[in-house]
C-alpha cells in the first residue's frame, strides 16, 4: 500500500489552471516549460502486489514567462495502456513521452496532449528511443541505450538533429538485463551488465548472474566488458572522457533486494574509473540520495558540479553531515563540488516530499542557472514547483509557485527552454 498513499497516491483528473500563485518571484530569464513525466497508478486491482513505478503515464508541465508562471496542465499519456510515464524530452522541435523496456515513445504536443505513439529512433529490430536517452550538447544528436524482454541484446541508437536515425549498434547479452540508464561520453557509451534483469518477463535479482561494466565505441566497434562486485545500478550523473580512462559518477546499491521495492534499498554516489585494466570504484557520498542531475551542457564532458535528491521514496533521513536521524531532513536536496569536493544541502520539511531536480540553465557558468523540482505540501494538500538558485542553493527558494493539485512523486523531467 506504501506507493499507492501519501505522496505516491494518484491524481484521478486531468486539470488546467493559469495564472498560478507565486511565493517569491519567478525569475524573468526562465522562460520555457517545466515538464515531469511519471506512473499515476489509477484502477489497482490488488495493492497488496502493487509494483512501484507502475500506473498510467500521466505528464505534468507549468509554464514560465516573462516573470509568471503562465499554467499548470497535468495529461495521461493517451497510447494503448498508458505506458510511457518515465522521462520527457525534447528533440528536433517536438516533445516526446518516453517508455520503459522497449515500448515506443509517444508525441505530445506545447500544451501537453498526446498526439500519438511515434517511432523516435525506430530500427530494423522494432527497437526505438529508450527512457535514458541523452543530448550530447555539441553535435545535438540523442543517444538512447534500449532493451526489450524477451531479447539478449540492447542497441545503442542514435538520433540526429533532426529526428532521423543516423545509425546504431547492436551489443548481444546473456539475457535480457534491466538497463533503466547509461552513461554518455565524448568518445564512450558506458552501460552496465547487474544481477537486476530479466528471468523471462519477471524482472528480479539473479544473484548467481555477474556484474560487469561494457565500454562501447560511440562510432561503433566491439564492446569491452569489466568485471566489478555485485552491484545494482540506479542512475547516472554524468561520464567523460580522460586520457585512455572513462570517469564515471553514478549512484549505486548493494543487493539483493526486490527490485519492486526501492524503499529497501540504500543508493549513494560512487565515482567509477574505468581504465584497460579494470574498474577503480570510490564512495563520493554515502547518504542516501538518487536522481542525479547536472547542467546538461556539460553533459560527456568534465563536470564540477552535480545535484541529486534524499527523497521519501527510500525513506532514510539525515542530518546535513550525513547522520541518519529521526529528526532530520527526510526530503532534500544535494548540491555536489567534485572540485572542492565538498556538499550542500537544501532540506525540507519533514512531511514534504522532493522529486527528481532538473537545472535550468540561465548563463555561460556551469552553475549559473536554477534548480526546479516538484515538492509536495502536505499543509495545502498540493505540489509546489520550487525554484532554488544554483549559486545560493541553501538559500530561500527564489520562488515557489503552487499547484492546484498534487504530484505523484517519481519520475523524471527536463526544462524546455523557449527557442
Amino acid at each position: 500500500m506504501r506507493y499507492l498513499e501519501g505522496p505516491f497516491a494518484p491524481v484521478t483528473e486531468e486539470v488546467t489552471a493559469h495564472d498560478l500563485p507565486v511565493t517569491g518571484r519567478v525569475p524573468a530569464d526562465l522562460r520555457g516549460r517545466y515538464l515531469r513525466n511519471g506512473p499515476n497508478p489509477l484502477g489497482v486491482e490488488d495493492p497488496a502486489v502493487h509494483l512501484w513505478g507502475m500506473g498510467r503515464g500521466m505528464v505534468h508541465g507549468v509554464r514560465l514567462r516573462d516573470g509568471r508562471a503562465e499554467w499548470y496542465r497535468n495529461r495521461f499519456v493517451r497510447t494503448p495502456g498508458f505506458a510511457p510515464m518515465v522521462h520527457v524530452i525534447e528533440h528536433a522541435g517536438r516533445t516526446f513521452a518516453l517508455a520503459e523496456g522497449g515500448l515506443p515513445p509517444a508525441e505530445l504536443d506545447e500544451e501537453l496532449n498526446t498526439v500519438g505513439p511515434c517511432a523516435l529512433g525506430a530500427t530494423a529490430t522494432g527497437f526505438t528511443v529508450g527512457a535514458h536517452a541523452k543530448h550530447d550538447p555539441l553535435t545535438g544528436e540523442l543517444h538512447s541505450l534500449s532493451y526489450m524482454p524477451g531479447h539478449h541484446f540492447v542497441q545503442h541508437i542514435v538520433v540526429d538533429a533532426e529526428g532521423a536515425v543516423a545509425r546504431s549498434a547492436t551489443v548481444p547479452m546473456t539475457r535480457t538485463p534491466f538497463m533503466h540508464d547509461f552513461a554518455l561520453t565524448g568518445k564512450h557509451v558506458v552501460l552496465w551488465d547487474t544481477p537486476i534483469g530479466f528471468d523471462g518477463f519477471e524482472c528480479r535479482w539473479l544473484a548467481d548472474h555477474p556484474t560487469r561494466v561494457g565500454v562501447l565505441p560511440r562510432t561503433g566497434g566491439d564492446v569491452r566488458w569489466l568485471d566489478i562486485d555485485p552491484v545494482h545500478v540506479s542512475h547516472t550523473l554524468n561520464a567523460y572522457d580522460d586520457g585512455d580512462s572513462v570517469v564515471v559518477d553514478v549512484v549505486t546499491a548493494e543487493g539483493p533486494f526486490d527490485p519492486a521495492d526501492p524503499g529497501a534499498i540504500r543508493p549513494a554516489l560512487d565515482r567509477w574509473t574505468i581504465t584497460p585494466d579494470g574498474v577503480g570504484q570510490r564512495r563520493l557520498d554515502d547518504r542516501p540520495q538518487d536522481f542525479p542531475r547536472l547542467n546538461e551542457t556539460r553533459t560527456g564532458r568534465p563536470h564540477r558540479y552535480g545535484y541529486s535528491a534524499a527523497t521519501a521514496l527510500y525513506g532514510i533521513p539525515f542530518t546535513p553531515e550525513g547522520t541518519p536521524s529521526d529528526d532530520a531532513f527526510t526530503n532534500a536536496l544535494v548540491k555536489h563540488d567534485f572540485d572542492r569536493g565538498t556538499t550542500e544541502v537544501h532540506g525540507f520539511g519533514r512531511d514534504e516530499a522532493v522529486g527528481e531536480a532538473v537545472f535550468a540553465a540561465t548563463g555561460a557558468g556551469e552553475d549559473d542557472g536554477y534548480l526546479l523540482t516538484y515538492v509536495y505540501d502536505p499543509v495545502r494538500g498540493a505540489s509546489d514547483l520550487v525554484i532554488l538558485s544554483a549559486q545560493d542553493f541553501t538559500g530561500a527558494p527564489v520562488a515557489r509557485v503552487h499547484l492546484p493539485v498534487r504530484v505523484p512523486l517519481g519520475l523524471h523531467g527536463n526544462w524546455l527552454p523557449d527557442r
